[in-house]
């Protein structure tokens, strides 16, 4: 069944949601109307009963396990999107004479701090608008003030196609947005209190967010916030203090058990660089028919930004690509241009059908300047 889906599909490089191992979505189908001979779907069981029960727990497990994630961490499987967590953490982690430090690196970052400050003393260490956030900041660049709590970044940023090549040495904790790049690299998890982001770029379908917090800091959270807002709640009641996202859990973790029989967070790790290389490599020896704005040591690994001598010509690459099954390569409404965002499961193959696809594409094109 697998080779005769695969030939109807199309080469998905959408920012997210995030193309799915076809493997996957073939066991999902199998498994939808019946699920282990119990008469039902599993997401018209309760989500108290013994067989949800099983899967939220081995989804637990295989997220700690992949992700190489400490013991001194839990993991929560929330709702609201990473946008929820913009307040979440201020709302929990701030307490009267504490700071909250923000990287702003772009749009979500961006957004990250204007939801923050609605909860706390928030304030920028540094702010990459003078870059037209083109990088990331170097930890000497980063302007830090007393009492600071945590410093908050986001890893990689969606839009702009940039992320940390180097993480920050500070002497505060990070607060990691990891969305479209997680479990695609290490952490080094001494340095980080939390890290959250949503599955829907890189691990699974829309409507579950995914929360490692340090389980030592719990205790000082904030709580006097609504109980749905604190991060000790549902950590005490294991993502079940309220119906969880059933189907998003169902999915993570057929991801997850799909990432480790692949080799597991090395072998991402290693399948993103070599994916990325492959369409740079195809931007910067295009003699410059393709540009990527983005500094070269902080490219990202995940979200590829690049645009054409011409918005005509981008339109026609955009329109042939669309032609040719390459799909969801236009760039964000906010800044234009081609993105092309290769996220775990998108198979290498379609990468490389993309950059021949570019290479012919600037052949035929090459004497067009719009």
């Amino acid at each position: 069944m697998s080779s005769n889906l695969n030939s109807h599909r199309k080469h998905n490089f959408s920012a997210g949601p995030c193309t799915l191992p076809l493997s996957v979505l073939e066991q999902a189908q199998q498994e939808f109307v019946d699920y282990q001979g119990t008469g039902m779907s599993l997401i018209e069981m309760s989500h108290r009963g013994k067989h949800f029960d099983a899967v939220a727990n081995e989804a637990m497990a295989l997220s700690m396990e992949i992700f190489q994630v400490p013991d001194d961490f839990s993991v929560l499987f929330l709702q609201g999107g990473a946008m929820l967590q913009f307040s979440m953490v201020p709302m929990n982690l701030l307490s009267n004479g504490q700071k909250g430090a923000y990287v702003n690196s772009g749009a979500w970052a961006d957004g990250a701090i204007t939801d923050a400050k609605e909860y706390g003393d928030i304030y920028t260490a540094w702010d990459g608008a003078e870059n037209n956030y083109t990088r990331m900041p170097a930890t000497a660049e980063l302007e830090m003030q007393d009492n600071t709590r945590y410093l908050h970044i986001t890893t990689n940023e969606t839009i702009g196609g940039i992320r940390f090549p180097e993480w920050p040495q500070v002497d505060v904790p990070l607060i990691g947005d990891m969305s479209s790049e997680y479990m695609a690299r290490p952490l080094p998890w001494g340095k980080f209190d939390l890290v959250y982001g949503g599955a829907q770029k890189n691990l699974g379908p829309a409507g579950m967010t995914v929360v490692f917090i340090r389980k030592s800091i719990l205790a000082n959270t904030n709580k006097n916030i609504g109980r749905y807002l604190r991060y000790d709640i549902h950590e005490s009641n294991k993502s079940m203090f309220n119906t969880p996202p059933v189907f998003p859990i169902y999915m993570f973790g057929k991801v997850l058990k799909w990432m480790k029989k692949q080799g597991g967070l090395a072998a991402m790790e290693t399948l993103a660089a070599e994916k990325s290389a492959i369409l740079y490599h195809a931007i910067d020896d295009s003699d410059g028919y393709y540009h990527c704005p983005v500094d070269v040591a902080c490219r990202s690994q995940m979200n590829i930004v690049f645009r054409l001598p011409s918005e005509q010509l981008e339109q026609k690459f955009l329109s042939e690509s669309a032609q040719a099954n390459f799909i969801n390569l236009k760039g964000h409404r906010s800044v234009g241009g081609c993105r092309a965002s290769i996220y775990n499961a998108l198979p290498k193959s379609s990468v490389d059908a993309l950059a021949e696809f570019m290479a012919t594409f600037r052949n035929d094109n090459a004497r067009d300047n719009g």
